[in-house]
């Protein structure tokens, strides 16, 4: 496979995918083969990983080295922190995140799939589902990642038996299915042999669908936010007084999603007051269209009282705004998350106090059923919550926008990311729980 040119990348699309699994599925040897058999990899890199090899007594150059660089990782032989790699093809550019597959290190998946339109969730062919691999399957799910490639791993280890991979197939499916995962592509495949990674495997003539590498290549990229409503969250507020510029009032800021324009008629959130876009400044230049996902500075007709934190929004199609947080989490922190427990929410700019109103259930992950009221919830727990906050926010559902849709719960006393929530339904095929009202409670509360 050749190298890309400057022309040939500029023309390509960008897919943003993450790998997923439980320990020793084989994630990182996965990666490694990905970058080397695409001819990714540098010659200094590669000569870098053979000699961590040798020095480690293995006779070939063991590629998952090439994303587990810290110390931790390359003694234990497990992978502990999200890693990034970047990497491309005359057919397309990828950013891949490697996720650890320890239970511990959950959290990191969320973080490495909440950008990402494709998930491959690696299963080892000789164990089969675990929990885990539920584990993951059900935060891709939940972070409503489009496409999810199951990559039956260790393929030469069973024989490339036909039947163990069918199997293993018809499992995952279903259970992926079951929680809404709209398109789910199984390869079996072996990340050491290199069979079906890049290039179509010689032992499994019974398969015949893409290679892992062929896949990536032409699964469809659907991340246009421009389709989505205008959000635009204000990140700073540029008043410069000078003698150049004596009146300049401009609200700077990434548009979230949608398009903006100017002589728009927008609403500033959580204030709900209404004005029309005067002008966008765009890399000092004066321009009359902006769109996601372009940092810009807007000027407005009205002088409002506007601060980092607000949103604004086309008036015709606005976001309402609420005190109540009604979402489905996954918990983080090693602390559990307990009812009446003070929190600092984060949502786009905006910072607010909050309590945990409610936790109305857990889910299990073995059949999907909803535990009721469990009280709290633990590290890496699944489930929904309902939250008070002490301010209105602008929240659109999570299913519509996984950018505005989304916040986190963070501890006040130490910044420490408690929960990473999405706003509105939970899985496609799993809906919300009924919570009842408990306004009459809301007299108790400080705000």
């Amino acid at each position: 496979m050749t190298l890309t040119t400057a022309e040939q990348l500029s023309a390509t699309t960008l897919l943003r995918f993450a790998t997923a699994g439980s320990v020793d599925d084989g994630k990182s040897t996965l990666v490694g083969r990905l970058l080397h058999d695409s001819k990714s990899v540098l010659t200094d890199q590669l000569e870098a990983v053979a000699l961590a090899s040798t020095n480690r007594g293995q006779e070939t150059p063991d590629l998952a080295l090439l994303t587990d660089g810290l110390r931790a990782e390359r003694e234990q032989g497990i992978t502990i922190d999200v890693a990034y790699r970047y990497f491309a093809t005359p057919r397309r550019r990828f950013i891949l995140a490697d996720t650890p597959g320890h239970v511990q290190y959950t959290r990191n998946m969320v973080t490495g799939a909440s950008t990402a339109e494709l998930a491959v969730v690696l299963v080892d062919a000789r164990n089969g589902v675990v929990e885990q691999t539920r584990r993951h399957a059900a935060v891709a799910a939940l972070l409503r990642v489009p496409h999810v490639v199951l990559a039956v791993n260790k393929m030469d280890l069973v024989d490339y038996a036909e039947p163990v991979f069918a199997a293993i197939a018809e499992e995952f499916t279903a259970y992926a299915a079951s929680l809404g995962v709209p398109e789910i592509t199984a390869i079996p495949i072996s990340a050491l042999a290199g069979d079906n990674v890049v290039e179509p495997s010689a032992h499994m003539d019974w398969y015949g669908g893409p290679t892992v590498l062929e896949h990536l290549e032409t699964v469809p990229v659907s991340h246009d936010l421009t389709e989505c409503p205008a959000r635009f969250p204000v990140q700073y507020v540029i008043r410069p007084q000078t003698a150049e510029h004596p009146d300049y009032r401009g609200y700077a800021g990434q548009i979230a999603s949608g398009v903006l324009r100017v002589g728009e008629s927008v609403t500033v959130l959580p204030s709900g007051r209404t004005t029309t876009v005067a002008g966008i400044d765009a890399l000092g230049e004066s321009v009359d269209v902006a769109w996601a996902p372009q940092s810009v500075t807007l000027r407005l007709a009205d002088d409002l009282d506007i601060s980092r934190g607000d949103l604004i929004a086309p008036s015709a199609d606005a976001p309402g705004t609420t005190q109540d947080v009604e979402a489905t989490v996954c918990h983080v922190a090693d602390q559990p998350l307990t009812v009446g427990r003070r929190v600092l929410l984060k949502h786009t700019t905006r910072t607010v106090k909050a309590i945990v109103k409610e936790i109305p259930s857990r889910l299990t992950l073995d059949d999907l059923s909803q535990h009721p009221a469990p009280g709290q919830l633990v590290a890496n727990d699944i489930g929904r919550v309902v939250v008070r906050t002490a301010e209105p926010l602008a929240l659109d559902a999570y299913a519509a926008s996984r950018r505005t849709g989304s916040f986190l719960l963070i501890d006040p006393s130490d910044g420490t990311t408690l929960t990473a929530g999405m706003a509105g339904a939970s899985f496609a095929a799993v809906g919300a729980q009924d919570t009842e009202d408990t306004s009459a409670e809301d007299a108790e509360w400080d705000f």
